[in-house]
C-alpha cells in the first residue's frame, strides 16, 4: 500500500489489495491531499499513518485493541492506537490501561505510553479512524477510514482463528458483529478514559486474554513495557 510514500508491509498488502484499489480509497487520498494543501495539519504523519499494520504482520497477530480516532495534538499521535511517543505525558486513558495492567497482573506502571512492544508481540493496535486534524478529535470520522477498518476488522476474524479481541468503550463494541464469536475470545469493557468513572477497572482482560492464549498452545503476551 502506498499513500504519499507510505508503504505497507507485504503480509498486509497481500491482504489488503482489493480493498485499496476501490474508489472510496483513493477518495480518501484525495481528501487528505487537498487538507494539506489548505495548510491544515493532519495527524499522525504519512510515515505513521499506517504504523499499526506496519508494527504487527497480519499472520502474527493475537490480539487487537480498537480505539476511535488519533490523537489531536502536536507530536502525539503514531498510528498505534492508545499509544504516545517515550518523552510525552501518559494520556489519561492509558494511564487508566496501566492501573489495570497492575492490579490484574501485578505488573510495574511505566512512566511512558509507547506500546510498540506490545504490538512487536502481536497486538494489533488499530484505531478506527487513521488520521484526524489538529486540535479537531473526530474530524475525520466521516472521510471514509471506518469502510477500511471495518473490512480490516472482518478479514482478521475471517482469515485468522484464536484471535483475542479487547473491545473498550461503546464505539468499539459498535465492532463486535464483524467478530465470529465462534473462533475468536471477544472481550468488552467500558472504556478506560476518566469520563467512564472507573468502569474499566476491574475487567481484568490482560489476565483473561492469556489464559485464552495458553489454551489455544499460543505463547502469552508480556504486557510489561
Amino acid at each position: 500500500m502506498k499513500m504519499q510514500g507510505v508503504h505497507i508491509i507485504p503480509s498486509w498488502k497481500k491482504v489488503l489489495q482489493k480493498e485499496i484499489s476501490k474508489p472510496y480509497f483513493q477518495d480518501i487520498q484525495k481528501f487528505l491531499d487537498a487538507e494539506k494543501k489548505d495548510g491544515k495539519l493532519i495527524y499522525p504523519s504519512e510515515t505513521l499513518m499506517f504504523n499499526a499494520f506496519n508494527h504487527t504482520p497480519f499472520e502474527k497477530i493475537k490480539v487487537v485493541i480498537i480505539g476511535q480516532d488519533p490523537y489531536h495534538g502536536p507530536n502525539q499521535a503514531i498510528g498505534l492506537s492508545f499509544s504516545v511517543p517515550k518523552g510525552l505525558k501518559v494520556p489519561p486513558s492509558l494511564k487508566n490501561i496501566y492501573k489495570e495492567l497492575q492490579t490484574d497482573l501485578n505488573i510495574d506502571i511505566v512512566d511512558h505510553g509507547d506500546l510498540r512492544q506490545w504490538a512487536a508481540q502481536g497486538i494489533f493496535l488499530l484505531n478506527s479512524i487513521l488520521s484526524v486534524e489538529h486540535k479537531k478529535a473526530g474530524s475525520h470520522k466521516k472521510i471514509g477510514w471506518q469502510n477500511f477498518t471495518d473490512h480490516v476488522i472482518s478479514k482478521i476474524s475471517q482469515d485468522r482463528e484464536d484471535i483475542v479481541f479487547l473491545l473498550w468503550g461503546n464505539f468499539a463494541k459498535s465492532k463486535k458483529e464483524m467478530i465470529d464469536h465462534n473462533k475468536h475470545l471477544v472481550l468488552e469493557a467500558a472504556h478506560p478514559s476518566p469520563l467512564a468513572r472507573g468502569a474499566f477497572f476491574g475487567c481484568r482482560h490482560f489476565s483473561k486474554c492469556n489464559e485464552y492464549l495458553i489454551s489455544k498452545n499460543i505463547e502469552p503476551i508480556n504486557w510489561s513495557l
